[in-house]
């Protein structure tokens, strides 16, 4: 096994370790000391890789992310994707919500706006497609985001106040968002009347 796979095997290990323990605890209560002793590793081994338990939770999630945007290749349309978004959500609910008080909203809305811009930037490429249209690579990039930034906040509001909605008709409005605006978008930007 080289150095780069024992690294990750470590941080992995590490990281189900924090998973684990929050089932039960606050961030806040949760230490290095219990983290090494159930990963049998030695504090030295920790430090080398995380310079905090909030820098391990970052990277768990950053890792997460990514597991969860490399399954959206099998995924075949923008709502299966949100579906698959608002699982991870659900499952993981105490994860995210110890996510958000300890390290904030905007920390958070990076993590989903890593997560919807593939879907988001994806489901353009298909509009244009099916509009027989095209608008430069850019453009693209920026309806993406603009549209991610909007899905994070939603999202995140959706974990904090769940009273509020509840997720199918938070994913439904913002399906409906996306279905109606970015057709017009596109044309309007392709000089076409929307």
């Amino acid at each position: 096994m080289t150095n780069e796979e024992m690294s990750l095997k470590t941080k992995k290990s590490l990281a189900a370790a924090l998973k684990k323990a929050l089932e039960t605890k606050k961030l806040s209560k949760i230490t290095v000391s219990e983290l090494i002793r159930e990963c049998n590793i030695n504090r030295k081994t920790f430090y080398y890789h995380f310079e905090d338990i909030y820098a391990l939770l970052k990277w768990m999630l950053e890792e997460e992310a990514f597991e969860v945007v490399k399954q959206f290749d099998m995924i075949v349309n923008t709502e299966e994707a949100f579906c698959f978004i608002m699982d991870y959500i659900e499952e993981n609910k105490h994860i995210i919500n110890c996510a958000y008080d300890s390290m904030g909203y905007e920390e958070l809305k990076r993590f989903f706006h890593t997560d919807t811009h593939g879907i988001l930037l994806s489901a353009i490429q298909i509009g244009e497609e099916v509009l027989g249209i095209s608008v430069d690579e850019s453009f693209e990039e920026f309806l993406a985001d603009f549209y991610s930034e909007a899905a994070a906040g939603i999202l995140i509001d959706w974990i904090k106040n769940r009273v509020s909605q509840d997720r199918e008709t938070v994913m439904q409005d913002l399906l409906l968002i996306f279905r109606v605006s970015i057709p017009a978008i596109l044309k309007a930007r392709a000089g076409m009347e929307p």
